[in-house]
């Protein structure tokens, strides 16, 4: 294993204590437990939002920790998740009289922890709302989850929810949005090779030199099958109609009620693009990908959402939601509409993310 590190057992404190000493104008960090804060936090009467997860898939999410984004996140050890004590005074820490809207990624560990920390901040006199990402059309159940993977759609939850707190909406509306772009957004992602995790000594998984693995999750997990390597085109065009031609998805999520303290079941569906839809086009690399390559991966897909009656109106591209050094990448198509795009556009101030500042 070569790194840049000085010793496993330390390497999320520097890391932090790094994003910290680099954006002192943006976030502060709290070590004990850990969580990435606004440095202007709380900001009164302004809903705000914290997620989190495990470390590893830097800038997210405490590069997203900043006017117009997040108002914290809390980082777990490398691909594991933060606990609920961590979330838990972190919105102690940041909320601002309007509530919290915890934005969690379909992994079992940070739904639980993350629900823990709702109801803990509940009985702490804080309104909170949690909603779920789950926008990967690899596969429907993993190894880490019920139900679809959380993947690229968090990053434009993050800054879409993070825009409408920002101008001001209130705790239902923030959550109906973020609902709202996580039902209209859907990813999936590749990989050529393997990431490994610092305390492990060795990747997490071996692919041949002629190998990809279609559909993989962001901690390495197994995607929908390997295949034999093919070309940018090719690969590009397998991941975008997975995405455009994935069908309706229907399951049943878990919301928090504030006006009874308590859990409720709630049936969602997605449903598949359609010719004349407007879309965000991310594409984004798994950590080791040059953004080179991911720009010829962009150039195929504008093809071939072309083709398929697509407009794309918006892009991202580059490194987002990494798997450490894993070479990679994801395809997201986020649907939008007027609100949508417009609190898209909005400003934002983070350490990974920075526009109309």
């Amino acid at each position: 294993m070569k790194k840049l590190i000085n010793a496993v057992e330390d390497v999320v404190k520097e890391q932090l204590e790094g994003l910290a000493t680099a954006h002192p104008d943006v976030l502060k960090v709290n070590f004990e437990p850990y969580y990435v804060y606004r440095a202007d936090a709380p900001v009164q009467g302004k809903v705000a939002l914290i997620s989190g997860g495990g470390s590893g898939h830097e800038p997210m999410h405490g590069g997203f920790v900043g006017m117009g984004m997040l108002s914290a996140a809390c980082p777990g050890e490398v691909f594991t998740s933060p606990t609920p004590d961590q979330m838990y005074e972190a919105a102690k820490a940041v909320d601002g009289g309007a509530g919290v809207l915890f934005l969690a990624k379909n992994y079992t560990g940070d739904v639980l922890n993350f629900e823990m920390a709702a109801e803990l901040a509940y009985a702490d006199g804080i309104k909170v709302q949690s909603i779920l990402i789950d926008d990967d059309a690899a596969v429907k159940d993993s190894l880490y989850t019920a139900g679809r993977r959380g993947v690229g759609t968090t990053v434009l939850v993050e800054k879409i929810a993070g825009a409408a707190a920002e101008a001001g909406y209130n705790l239902k509306q923030c959550a109906d949005l973020a609902r709202k772009v996580n039902q209209y957004g859907r990813s999936l992602g590749m990989a050529i090779t393997s990431c490994t995790v610092p305390a492990a000594g060795k990747p997490t998984f071996e692919l041949g030199d002629d190998e990809y693995e279609f559909g993989i999750g962001i901690h390495g997990e197994p995607g929908r099958e390997r295949l034999k390597m093919q070309t940018a085109d090719e690969i590009t065009e397998k991941m975008a109609l997975a995405i455009i031609e994935d069908g309706a998805y229907t399951r049943t999520v878990r919301e928090w009620d504030n006006d009874k303290g308590e859990w409720y079941d709630l049936e969602l569906t997605d449903e598949p693009f359609k010719a004349g839809d407007k879309v965000i086009a991310f594409v984004n690399s798994m950590g080791g990908t040059p953004v080179s390559e991911l720009y010829a991966v962009y150039r195929k897909l504008t093809q071939v959402c072309e083709a398929k009656g697509l407009t794309i109106v918006r892009n991202l591209i580059g490194p987002y939601i990494t798997s450490l050094e894993m070479q990679g990448m994801s395809i997201t198509l986020l649907k939008v509409d007027d609100e949508i795009l417009k609190f898209w556009d909005a400003p934002v101030k983070t350490p990974g993310l920075r526009w109309g500042v």
